[in-house]
C-alpha cells in the first residue's frame, strides 16, 4: 500500500511539469544573445552612438581637405545715408543702388602652422538708378594666407586627440556589444531561475498536498499525531502561497526580459538552460595583452591627458602676446561691363599683422593657465589610477573564470545528488522511517541546489562575455572578435 502511494506521490509530481502552451516561444541562450545583439534597445542605442562619433571623426577629417565654397550677397540700398566728401565736409545723400557679387573660394588648413591658404575668385556689380550708370569689378586670382602667429594651434591638437577618440569610439562599440551579451545572460539566468522557482513550487505542492492527503489517512487510523498532521497542512498552505508569488515573479521577470530584448508582448518564453559549459583556462599574459590594445580604457585614459595638455596650451596662448597675419595678392580690375573689367588686370597686395599684448588683467589668464596646470596633473593622476584599477580587474576577471568552470561542475553534482537524497527521503517518509523535519530538509537542500546551479552558470556566461568584452578575444576557439561597424 505504502509503495502504491509513493507511486502516485511521484506521478503527481512529474505532471505538474508537463503541459506547453502553444504560443510559447523556446530560447537557448545563443537564440536570446543573437536576438539582444541585433534588435535589443542597447544594441541600437550603441550603433547610434558609433555613428555619431564616426560622423565627427569624419567632420574633423575634413578640416584637412581643401574645401570650395560659392557666395554671394546681392543687396539693395534705397535711403539718406551720411557721405564724407572729399574735404572732410560730410552730407546726407540719397542713394538708390542695386548691388551683387559672386565669389569663389577655395581654401587649404595647414595643420602645421594652424594656418590656412587661400584661392579665390570674385565678380561684383554696382547699380546706380539715379545716374543710370553700371559698373564692374573683377578679382579674377586672389592667392593668401592668414594665421595667429603664437597662438593656440586647433588643427594641430585635434589631429593628436580625435584619432584617439574615433579608436575610443570603435573599442567602445564592440565592448558594448559584448555587454549586452553579458547583461543577457543576467536577464536570460533571471528568468530560468524564475521558472525553475515555479516548478519546484509545483512540485513541492504536488508533493505536500499529497504528503497531507496521507496524514488524513493515517491520523484517522491514529498512526500519526494531529501536531504532524497539522505540520503537513501548514505546509501544504505554503507551498500553494508560493506557487502563487512564483508565478506573479515569473510574470515580472518575463516582462523585463522581454523590454531589454526589444520584443513585443506575445506568448510565454520558455528558457532551454544549459546543462554544462566548456571547459577551458584563459592565459593571464595573453589575456593582460589583449586588454590593453583591444579595451576602450587604455584609450580613454591616453585621450584626457591629450586634451588636459591641449587645454593647458590654449591657456599659455591667451595669455601671452597675439600676432595675426594677414597676406593677400593677385589682380584686380574695374570697367562699364564685364568684359572691361577683365582687361588690362593690375597687380594688388595686401598684408597685415595685428598684436596684442595683455597688460594688466588682474590675474585672469595666468589663474587660467593654473587652472588648466591642474587638471591635467589631475587627468594623469587619474590615468594612472585607473591603468591601475584595468589591470587589477582583469587578472580578477581571468581568476574568477578559470575558476568557475570548476564551480559548475560542483554545483551540478550537489543538484544532482540533493535530487537523489530527496527521493531517498520521501521514500523513507511513505516507509515511516524518518520524519516530516528530515523530508522538509531534503526538499529545502534539493531547492537550495538547484538554485545553486543556475547561479553558477549565471556567474560563469556573464564573466565569459565580460572577459570577450575586455580582450575583443574568444579564449574558446581562440579567434579574435572582429564586430561589423554599422556604418551604413
Amino acid at each position: 500500500m505504502k509503495r502504491i502511494i509513493f507511486i502516485l506521490l511521484i506521478c503527481t509530481a512529474g505532471l505538474s511539469m508537463k503541459g506547453a502552451d502553444t504560443d510559447t516561444l523556446v530560447l537557448s541562450l545563443p537564440d536570446a544573445i543573437s536576438i539582444a545583439r541585433r534588435q535589443s534597445p542597447s544594441a541600437q542605442s550603441a550603433r547610434n552612438n558609433f555613428l555619431s562619433a564616426y560622423w565627427n571623426y569624419r567632420y574633423f577629417k575634413a578640416n584637412y581637405l581643401p574645401s570650395v565654397t560659392l557666395s554671394s550677397a546681392p543687396y539693395i540700398n534705397k535711403q539718406l545715408n551720411k557721405i564724407t566728401q572729399s574735404d572732410g565736409t560730410a552730407l546726407f545723400l540719397q542713394q538708390d543702388q542695386f548691388g551683387a557679387d559672386l565669389t569663389l573660394k577655395i581654401n587649404q588648413n595647414v595643420s602645421l602652422t594652424g594656418g590656412s591658404f587661400f584661392i579665390k575668385s570674385s565678380l561684383t556689380r554696382l547699380d546706380e538708378f539715379q545716374n543710370r550708370s553700371t559698373a564692374y569689378s573683377s578679382q579674377p586670382l586672389i592667392a593668401g594666407y592668414e594665421q595667429s602667429l603664437f597662438g593656440y594651434n586647433s588643427l594641430n591638437s585635434d589631429k593628436k586627440i580625435e584619432p584617439i577618440r574615433y579608436r575610443e569610439a570603435k573599442k567602445n562599440y564592440a565592448e558594448t556589444i559584448e555587454l549586452i551579451s553579458a547583461t543577457t545572460c543576467n536577464h536570460f539566468f533571471s528568468l530560468a531561475a524564475a521558472q525553475t522557482e515555479l516548478e519546484m513550487a509545483r512540485q513541492n505542492y504536488a508533493s505536500a498536498d499529497t504528503l497531507f492527503r496521507m496524514a488524513q489517512g493515517r491520523y484517522s487510523i491514529g498512526t500519526i499525531t494531529e501536531n504532524e498532521m497539522l505540520q503537513l497542512e501548514i505546509n501544504r498552505l505554503n507551498e500553494e502561497t508560493n506557487v502563487m508569488d512564483a508565478e506573479n515573479n515569473l510574470k515580472e521577470v518575463m516582462q523585463s526580459f522581454r523590454s531589454f530584448l526589444g520584443m513585443e508582448d506575445g506568448g510565454d518564453l520558455r528558457l532551454i538552460i544549459p546543462d554544462s559549459v566548456p571547459k577551458f583556462e584563459v592565459p593571464l599574459n595573453e589575456a593582460m595583452e589583449l586588454a590593453f590594445n583591444n579595451s576602450p580604457e587604455p584609450e580613454y585614459y591616453n585621450r584626457i591627458v591629450k586634451e588636459g595638455e591641449s587645454n593647458l596650451s590654449y591657456a599659455k596662448a591667451n595669455a601671452r602676446l597675439k600676432a595675426d597675419l594677414y597676406v593677400q595678392f593677385g589682380l584686380s580690375q574695374t570697367g562699364v561691363d564685364i568684359g572691361s573689367s577683365y582687361r588690362n588686370l593690375m597687380h594688388q597686395e595686401y598684408a597685415s599683422v595685428s598684436l596684442s599684448l595683455p597688460i594688466l588683467d588682474w590675474g585672469r589668464r595666468r589663474g587660467k593657465v593654473k587652472v588648466a596646470a591642474s587638471q591635467l596633473a589631475l587627468a594623469r593622476t587619474q590615468a594612472e589610477q585607473g591603468i591601475n584599477d584595468f589591470t587589477q580587474n582583469v587578472r580578477k576577471l581571468v581568476a574568477q573564470f578559470n575558476t568557475q568552470h570548476r564551480k559548475v561542475h560542483i554545483a551540478s553534482l550537489t543538484a544532482r545528488r540533493s535530487t537523489q537524497r530527496h527521493s531517498v527521503a520521501m521514500r523513507l517518509y511513505v516507509m515511516d522511517r524518518i520524519g516530516i523535519l528530515d523530508l522538509m530538509s531534503a526538499v529545502n537542500e534539493k531547492n537550495s541546489a538547484t538554485r545553486g546551479f543556475i547561479s553558477s552558470l549565471r556567474t560563469y556566461w556573464s564573466l565569459y562575455y565580460t572577459l570577450r568584452s575586455l580582450t575583443a578575444y574568444d579564449f574558446e576557439t581562440n579567434t579574435a572578435l572582429t564586430e561589423q561597424l554599422p556604418l551604413d
